[in-house]
């Protein structure tokens, strides 16, 4: 699904993220339950203000995550399968409530937004699909 040019950028673009990860997780996290607020009932008990420690923490944990995905682009699977069961069988996050989508729309637009013209059309196409393929992954343990 993804090409060796698709890697590249997503690669060297994570470069310029990982100095911010708490910072990007949180605004993403922030810009979908305000974009999207239905998706707060997920949360229930976090402390949904700007800036929480809470929301701070859960971006980090996210982007987090991601950065781990964006190690093993040939091998999401194995990566992400812990955080899958983690969802699936842990937390029992129905798929339908599984916000990735939502969350991943928020933080293409916080990587748009922070790296301005570096945020061309070819890496904005390439993180849709490594997001794209995060989210399948994610949703694995439930098939």
């Amino acid at each position: 699904m993804l090409t060796t040019d698709d890697k590249k950028l997503i690669q060297q673009v994570w470069e310029r993220v990982l100095h911010h990860q708490e910072d990007f997780g949180t605004e993403a996290l922030e810009r979908m339950f305000i974009t999207y607020p239905q998706t707060k009932t997920y949360f229930p008990h976090f402390d949904l203000h700007h800036g929480s420690d809470q929301i701070r923490g859960h971006g980090k944990k996210v982007v987090s995550a991601l950065g781990n995905a964006v190690k093993s682009l040939d091998n999401l699977s194995q990566v992400l399968s812990e955080l899958s069961s983690l969802h699936a069988y842990n937390l029992r996050v129905d798929p339908p409530h599984f916000a990735l989508q939502l969350l991943s729309q928020c933080f293409q637009v916080v990587l748009a937004v922070h790296l301005g013209n570096d945020y061309t059309p070819e890496v904005h196409a390439a993180f849709d699909k490594f997001l794209s393929a995060v989210a399948a992954v994610l949703a694995e343990k439930y098939r």
